[in-house]
């Protein structure tokens, strides 16, 4: 199939370098992704699980089982992103997720559809179709229509790509933290249903300007990445030979490839959690729910900050002191989950994961292809995002298990230190490959 089917966007008619398309059109798709973060299912949490009848465990669990499945799939992905290119695979996770969205909006309507069919009255109608409607969310939002945005980024860019990743991490933060806002405002305007509903028309017409101005790789446009003229083949062999592509089979056997991944899935896993039950968590300590969606902004600013300084020094710096820090901000979130009861918990929260997100966006988007090459990045990136995915999946049952069983959710963060502290042992002396 041909890269410019179905497309009249040509790459190489463009006065200026196309990869500042690829780099706009990217994190936008970043960004559509979001229906599908837990950042944008949380705020959908209460009213969704009080109308289909479920407990917040069973809803939790609900999510947890959905997110696991789709961790079985996104390495799949992975490999059909180096083989097809990021244009097909993000249209159709684009057309998946907005139809999830669709059948999201009349989950009680096919709940009680079935609950008639079978003449049964049980929870578990609701449990088993939102289970199935969570896998599909989660397959096509957070796993496939993300990591195809992101590397297509990724792969238009060389020299440049801590530069171009700092442009692209700030919309991108701006628009995760500044959500659940309007989501918020979204659903009070309207109800759960409509929104979601409105949500899915948005990525519909989002699938259309994928399949124009998503392109694969430079190369297939004569192009090389940053912009540069096609090389004459002695200067294209030096290069290829200065440059290792691991395979996915290759990268497995460094201890880079599993610190790194095991880090980044702390990330997936705390945030998650946090965002999941965050009225919840600040509630059970007195806080308005108000009060609890604003900590995102404060986070957000934080990590902008920081993933601009970070992916600016990302080309001289080794990045082996990233996921030092990374873990060490992971520490300071945790004391903050554990001590949230007093107003310096907040502040630690809050400044924990600003640090830790914004050091995510640049290890996860800049690291795997400065480390392992760009030839076999779908492969490797799909298999560290199902570490995301199964982290994330297990989070909001453990802080909703931690909640019902001992009525707080700070033991969830004496978890959480305890992984901490054994990846420092094993990030201490991490070299890149």
């Amino acid at each position: 199939m041909s890269t410019n089917s179905f497309s009249i966007i040509n790459p190489q008619k463009f006065p200026f370098f196309y990869g500042y398309i690829v780099l706009v059109v990217g994190s936008i798709g970043v960004l559509f992704s979001i229906p599908g973060q837990t950042v944008g299912v949380s705020v959908f949490t209460d009213p969704v699980k009080d109308a289909l009848n479920l407990s917040r465990n069973q809803f939790s669990s609900a999510y947890m089982i959905g997110t696991l499945l789709s961790a079985f799939f996104v390495t799949r992905a992975g490999i059909l992103f180096d083989k097809l290119g990021a244009r097909y695979v993000a249209f159709f996770a684009s057309v998946l997720l907005g139809v999830t969205l669709l059948l999201f909006s009349q989950s009680v309507s096919i709940t009680q559809t079935f609950q008639n069919l079978f003449s049964t009255t049980s929870w578990l109608v609701a449990f088993t179709i939102i289970t199935l409607l969570f896998f599909i969310l989660r397959f096509s939002g957070q796993g496939v229509l993300t990591m195809a945005s992101r590397n297509m980024v990724m792969m238009w860019f060389d020299k440049n790509r801590g530069k171009v990743n700092s442009i692209s991490s700030i919309a991108v933060s701006f628009g995760f933290s500044s959500s659940p806002l309007l989501i918020n405002a979204l659903i009070d305007d309207y109800d759960w249903q409509i929104s979601w509903q409105i949500m899915a028309v948005a990525l519909f017409v989002f699938s259309i300007i994928i399949l124009q101005f998503y392109k694969n790789k430079p190369e297939d446009f004569g192009l090389q990445p940053d912009g540069t003229m096609v090389l004459t083949k002695t200067k294209s062999k030096t290069i290829n030979i200065q440059v290792k592509n691991f395979t996915l089979k290759e990268a497995k056997k460094t201890r880079a490839f599993w610190i790194i991944g095991l880090v980044l899935a702390f990330n997936s896993f705390f945030i998650t959690g946090l965002t999941f039950h965050v009225v919840s968590i600040f509630e059970a300590h007195g806080y308005l729910k108000t009060e609890a969606i604003a900590i995102f902004i404060p986070i957000s600013v934080i990590s902008i900050i920081v993933s601009t300084v970070a992916n600016i020094l990302s080309d001289y710096i080794q990045h082996r002191i990233y996921i030092l820090i990374m873990i060490a901000s992971g520490i300071v979130a945790a004391l903050g989950l554990y001590f949230l009861a007093f107003k310096t918990g907040v502040y630690l929260l809050i400044l924990g994961l600003g640090i830790l997100g914004g050091l995510f966006a640049v290890v996860n988007a800049v690291t795997w292809p400065k480390y392992y090459g760009r030839k076999h990045l779908g492969a490797i990136t799909g298999k560290t995002m199902s570490f995301l995915v199964i982290a994330s999946a297990l989070a909001p049952t453990l802080f909703s298990f931690s909640f019902s069983i001992f009525n707080d959710y700070k033991y969830v963060a004496l978890i959480a230190l305890l992984f901490l502290f054994g990846l420092i042992v094993g990030a201490w002396r991490l070299k890149k490959p």
